[in-house]
């Protein structure tokens, strides 16, 4: 089989921040549309994740669950190698992860900022760069930034 008569790569979503609500909605909608999906939680939510893998293989898509704190670089770094190499190309990266904080602005203190900060922005900053890394290359793909189910949940 010469090059340009081998089939094309899957197509692959990676969905940082995935659970019950919007995450876990984005990775049914791309895995019924025929893409391998990566979801991604915080290890110690690994059980939970699972749970969503088997849902979606169920319905006859491609799953695979990650733990992994999108906070540390290595880790995410790692992630996206990971997938490159055992999974596929990655053509959609979705962070949705969300800071739901239970405090008042008067109630917050600096080291609850500090973890929603770096949950919201500073993982969001590592997921685009290492999107980018990837995609540009290829000249495609596609960066999607949500706030997660907390963003559309009024509080008073």
């Amino acid at each position: 089989m010469t090059r340009l008569e081998q089939p094309a790569a899957k197509q692959v979503c990676l969905v940082i921040g995935a659970g019950d609500g919007v995450g876990g909605a984005i990775a049914r909608a791309f895995a019924a549309e025929g893409m391998a999906v990566c979801v991604t939680r915080r290890a110690r939510s690994l059980k939970q994740l699972e749970a969503l893998v088997e849902q979606i293989r169920a319905a006859g898509g491609e799953a695979h669950a990650f733990g992994v704190d999108a906070r540390i670089e290595s880790e995410t770094t790692d992630l996206f190698a990971t997938i490159e190499r055992d999974i596929g190309p990655i053509s959609v990266v979705v962070f949705n992860i969300g800071a739901n904080v239970q405090f008042g602005i008067r109630e917050t203190t600096t080291r609850v900022f500090t973890k929603v900060w770096e949950m919201a922005c500073l993982a969001g900053f590592l997921a685009g760069r290492e999107a980018a890394n990837v995609m540009v290359p290829r000249q495609k793909g596609t960066i999607i930034f949500t706030g997660a189910t907390a963003s559309i949940r009024g509080r008073e």
